[in-house]
This record gives structure tokens, C-alpha cells and sequence, in this order.
């Protein structure tokens, strides 16, 4: 198995960009091989009220990641250059990443939000980084994207977006062994972000 192959198992994260905001979504299950490790854990995570991160990969690489991203923003906001925006924040990780491609950080991350306008990035490991307007991550992506590609309209309202971002999980949940239990999903747009959690059942 290569090493993407297992990085990039384990998990179905979601972004989508229309005009008036950004969609991340992102189901709640942690595996290790075939055992469900954790069934409600989060991979929708903030670094400000309107910027938000989706988490693949290796835990402990993504807490640090994580970390790292929020010291980049809250430290740029206190000296004279002020905050940093939504890509220069992805283009200070893909830095990050490819600068440690030979002892790599086991991550893919989606960063989405909204400073002077709509941002989403896609980011793998080894820093490569590109601008999307809509995108799957993980082991439940090709179902996902599937989904992404039939319905996707950059007209489409940001609850519209939302549900086809809850529908695109929900799909990788019911044919991906390693994507389960719920989908969180936020909205962000230019007065914050709105998050959603829906499951397929109440029982867990």
C-alpha cells in the first residue's frame, strides 16, 4: 500500500464554494484499520469565526497542523500587517508541508471561509495546494465526488450548498466502511459561520 493510500484513508470531507459563501462538511468516524475507533469526532475546525479547516489523515499531524494555523492568524492579527487572509494562510502551510515532504505531516486538509470574498483550498502532504470551487477528500471521495460533480451550480444558495454538502457525506457513508456515524456541516459566509449536524439515525 502506498503512503497516500493510507493517508487519505479513513474519512470523507466535502467543500464547496458558491457566491455568497463556503460549505464544509465532513463525517464523524476515526479509524484505525478496520476498527471504529471513535464514533463522534470533530473534523470541522475553526481558526476564526469565518475560517475553517477539514481534517484527514493522522491525528496527532492534524492537532499540531491545527495549532500551527491558529498561531499564523492570531499572530498576524497582532503586528503591524494585520490579519492574514484565507490564502496566504494556505500558502503558509503548503510551505509548511512541502518543506517536511521527506518526513511528511500525514494530513489533507480543506481550508474554506470568507475574508474579502468566497476562499477554498485543497492541500495535501506534501504542499501541494490548489483553489477549488467544489471538492471530496478521503476514503469515501470518489462516492462523494460523484455526487459534487452531478449537482454542483456556483448559483446555488449557501443552504443549498449545505444540503448538497450533507448529501455528498451521507452518500460516501453508505458505501465507505471508513466514513460513518453523522455529518457536521458549517456555512460560512462574511457575518460568520452556521453549523448543522444531521445523522442517518438517532442511535449511535
Amino acid at each position: 500500500m502506498q503512503l497516500e493510500d493510507k493517508i487519505l484513508k479513513g474519512t470523507t470531507t466535502v467543500g464547496i464554494k458558491v457566491n455568497s459563501g463556503v460549505v464544509l462538511a465532513a463525517d464523524r468516524r476515526a479509524s484505525a484499520g478496520f476498527f471504529v475507533a471513535n464514533k463522534m469526532v470533530r473534523k470541522v475546525l475553526y481558526i476564526t469565526d469565518k475560517i475553517a479547516i477539514t481534517t484527514a489523515g493522522s491525528v496527532a499531524d492534524l492537532q499540531f497542523i491545527y495549532d500551527i494555523l491558529k498561531n499564523i492568524y492570531h499572530y498576524n492579527s497582532l503586528t503591524k500587517y494585520g490579519p492574514i487572509s484565507i490564502r496566504g494562510i494556505a500558502t503558509r502551510l503548503a510551505n509548511i508541508l512541502s518543506a517536511n515532504k521527506y518526513f511528511p505531516y500525514l494530513v489533507q486538509i480543506l481550508i474554506g471561509g470568507y475574508d474579502d470574498e468566497p476562499r477554498l483550498f485543497n492541500l495535501d502532504y506534501l504542499g501541494d495546494i490548489t483553489e477549488e470551487n467544489y471538492v471530496a477528500t478521503g476514503s469515501g471521495s470518489p462516492v462523494a465526488m460523484g455526487v459534487l460533480e452531478d449537482e454542483y451550480d456556483p448559483k446555488m444558495s449557501l443552504d443549498e450548498a449545505a444540503d448538497l454538502a450533507k448529501r455528498a457525506v451521507f452518500s460516501a457513508i453508505k458505501r465507505d466502511s471508513y466514513t460513518g456515524t453523522g455529518v457536521i456541516v458549517t456555512k460560512i459566509n462574511n457575518a460568520g459561520h452556521e453549523e448543522l449536524e444531521f445523522y442517518l439515525n438517532k442511535k449511535i
